[in-house]
């Protein structure tokens, strides 16, 4: 059976260093939305249309993830997926596509987070972008962490 793997966590939480380990691993279609996003759009945060033009992204590869199952290869998710709702959606959709959900929830403490934030905003990574760290602590506000009850009614791995 395929499986749908969502990379749950913040920015700078590690999971597209994960996401593409997996990729490796596993032969799975990896669809990181920051890459596609940037190599259309660039680095648009301070844009008005960034959240709409993320979402149309993310709905894009949602399009083509949805393909996949039935050829019998993995999908992994690096959307991020703050909300239990948003990760519990994507679960039925993949049931529905006759695939089961694994989670790999990154959880970061948020000192390590703001760390791996300044680093990386230094560094400018191709396909990052770059984030104010007021940013980041207003999602940690807004992020639902993974707990133990999803976790056992969805599934997990590290």
């Amino acid at each position: 059976m395929t499986i749908l793997h969502l990379m749950v966590g913040l920015p700078c939480s590690g999971k597209s260093t994960r996401a593409k380990q997996l990729e490796a691993e596993l032969g799975a279609l990896r669809l990181t939305p920051d890459e596609w996003h940037i190599a259309l759009f660039g680095d648009d945060v301070a844009d008005p249309d960034h959240d709409r033009r993320h979402d149309a992204v993310e709905a894009l590869m949602w399009r083509v993830a949805s393909t996949v199952p039935a050829r019998g290869v993995d999908v992994i998710l690096d959307f991020g997926f703050w909300a239990r709702a948003e990760r519990e959606d994507f679960a039925a959709r993949a049931a529905a596509l006759g695939a089961t959900t694994t989670i790999h929830f990154m959880d970061v403490p948020r000192d390590e987070l703001l760390t791996r934030l300044a680093r990386r905003n230094e560094e400018a990574p191709e396909h990052a972008f770059i984030i104010p760290a007021e940013d980041l602590l207003g999602w940690l506000a807004r992020f639902e962490p993974v707990t133990a009850d999803e976790l056992a009614a969805i599934g997990s791995r590290s």
